[in-house]
């Protein structure tokens, strides 16, 4: 089913994350697939629809940074960081600290999470708080702006919502602070100096 950026399209849109269904959507950088990252079975099928291996750990999407605290641990440079760009085309690997994600999402002690600049994918994480947020294409190829390409290229989902092509220049840096050091996992539309100059 494609559905809108509406009022209406988002309802739809959060009642099929909760009732375990998969989601494509806009984000402020490319098309994003995604689910509740509480359910296993979901998370499963979003692996499926990517050929993405096991191994490779799904980020989340959250609402605000306030809300991401209930999940993760910040520290004090990750901290800083968040508050200036968030919501924004950063992606921060931090501490996970919920233990029932561990499960479902099968990792360790440590989560990429974000907060985009969407209105569209707010209006629908303020219903979610959280949402599995990965690029909405097969494991190796490109990302999508277009809906039409995504549409025609991804499948199994249950909903598509359609807000139009992205203008960004691009995919989210993701970082990740180790005893203090700033380590860049993938140079997106941020770069380290701009990062670096924040600090």
């Amino acid at each position: 089913m494609k559905v809108k950026c509406d009022k209406e399209g988002i309802r739809k849109a959060s009642k099929t994350i909760k009732n375990g269904g998969v989601v494509v959507f806009p984000t402020d950088t490319v098309y994003g697939i995604g689910c509740d990252p509480y359910n296993k079975e979901a998370v499963q099928k979003i692996y499926r629809i990517k050929s993405r291996e096991i191994s490779k750990s799904l980020p989340i999407l959250a609402f605000s940074k306030d809300i991401a605290t209930k999940i993760v641990e910040f520290d004090k440079d990750s901290e800083k960081i968040a508050k200036k760009i968030w919501p924004g085309p950063l992606t921060i690997i931090l501490k996970l600290t919920d233990e029932k994600l561990r499960t479902s999402l099968n990792v360790d002690d440590k989560i990429a999470i974000r907060v985009p600049k969407h209105q569209c994918t707010l209006e629908l994480l303020k219903k979610c708080n959280f949402i599995i947020g990965t690029s909405a294409n097969i494991s190796g190829t490109n990302s999508f702006k277009d809906p039409q390409e995504c549409y025609r290229s991804i499948h199994d989902f249950d909903l598509f919502l359609d807000g139009g092509i992205i203008t960004s220049g691009g995919e989210s840096t993701i970082i990740e602070f180790k005893e203090g050091k700033l380590k860049i996992h993938r140079e997106g539309i941020l770069t380290r100096k701009e990062i670096l100059k924040m600090l």
